[in-house]
């Protein structure tokens, strides 16, 4: 049977560790990898745009010596005119692996179900699994280990960035405390605060939900902000979304409440000036653009793990 990352979960924390370790392996020696996916093939479904997705895979498969295939569903959307279990099927004779950007968790799990290859989630309304590779990648690097890791996330709770980085604080058992407005369309789904609970009472993690973003803040060794207006936000509701998350945006004086030496993370792209200050991406603290540049080198591992291939060279 395939492995499939339809969220960050499905993975054991010591497969997680072993997928940092080659992503930090491959970023060191990337020629030593240069020809590892020879033939092989990737293809790219996109629902949804993205600049970091789509060139880090793309670049990443033509690092190793394979090929990844774009190809954008806006004028033949999945389930439409074929199931997607008939997709699956007919992909699964043609390439070795899928990498799917779509709109609804329904297709990623329709894709894996059916599928003879491994499926990754490049993001859909319930997870976002290759961010947080990339993410714990990047915290390894900085802090040199997970162990003991205090993380706080302030802003949109009904999120798929917020969701994954719940699951990884309770699959690597660190502690992890989000922020931010209460009510309808805006708090995270009970199915996730569920399997965190499960998770943690495995790993030792603790994930809990803050009424303010000092509460949250304090303490810890990473403070994470994401996008205020994800795909799909009609522009219509800015207003009333600043309105409700203005008092979670991460500033300067935020910053103070955590420790000394906290980095900044956001997933990009970013808005200066609302989810985050420009003082504070901007900052010293901010690792941004190290975080970014390190989708390319997670997913490189990710690739090698999922298709059975050594992630060490």
């Amino acid at each position: 049977m395939p492995r499939h990352l339809t969220k960050i979960s499905d993975l054991s924390k010591e497969e997680i560790l072993r997928i940092i370790e080659g992503a930090r392996n491959i970023k060191a020696h990337p020629l030593a990898y240069a020809e590892r996916l020879k033939n092989k093939t990737l293809l790219m479904l996109f629902e949804k745009p993205s600049l970091r997705t789509r060139v880090s895979f793309e670049v990443g498969m033509t690092q190793m010596g394979g090929h990844a295939i774009f190809y954008s569903v806006a004028d033949s959307p999945l389930g439409k005119k074929e199931s997607i279990e008939d997709t699956a099927k007919v992909l699964s004779r043609f390439v070795d692996v899928v990498m799917a950007r779509v709109n609804t968790r329904k297709t990623v799990q329709e894709l894996a179900a059916n599928s003879a290859i491994p499926i990754i989630n490049a993001l859909d309304d319930f997870a976002h699994p290759c961010q947080m590779l990339c993410d714990l990648q990047t915290i390894v690097e900085k802090r040199g280990t997970l162990e003991g890791l205090k993380m706080a996330y302030c802003g949109d709770l009904h999120n798929n960035v917020t969701y994954d980085l719940m699951r990884s604080a309770a699959v690597m058992g660190f502690d992890m405390s989000v922020a931010g407005p209460s009510g309808p369309g805006f708090e995270v789904e009970p199915e996730v605060l569920e399997e965190c609970q499960r998770l943690c009472a495995v790993s030792g993690g603790h994930v809990r939900v803050c009424a303010t973003s000092q509460e949250a803040c304090r303490g810890v060794d990473v403070i994470y902000a994401d996008s205020w207006m994800s795909y799909g936000i009609s522009k219509d509701q800015l207003q009333e979304r600043i309105n409700r998350f203005m008092p979670f945006q991460i500033n300067e004086a935020l910053l103070q409440v955590a420790k000394p030496d906290v980095i900044f993370m956001n997933c990009l792209p970013a808005a200066r000036g609302m989810e985050q200050t420009a003082g504070v991406i901007d900052g010293p603290h901010s690792i941004v653009f190290d975080q970014a540049e390190n989708r390319l080198h997670a997913q490189k591992s990710l690739l090698l793990f999922l298709l059975g291939q050594p992630l060490l060279d």
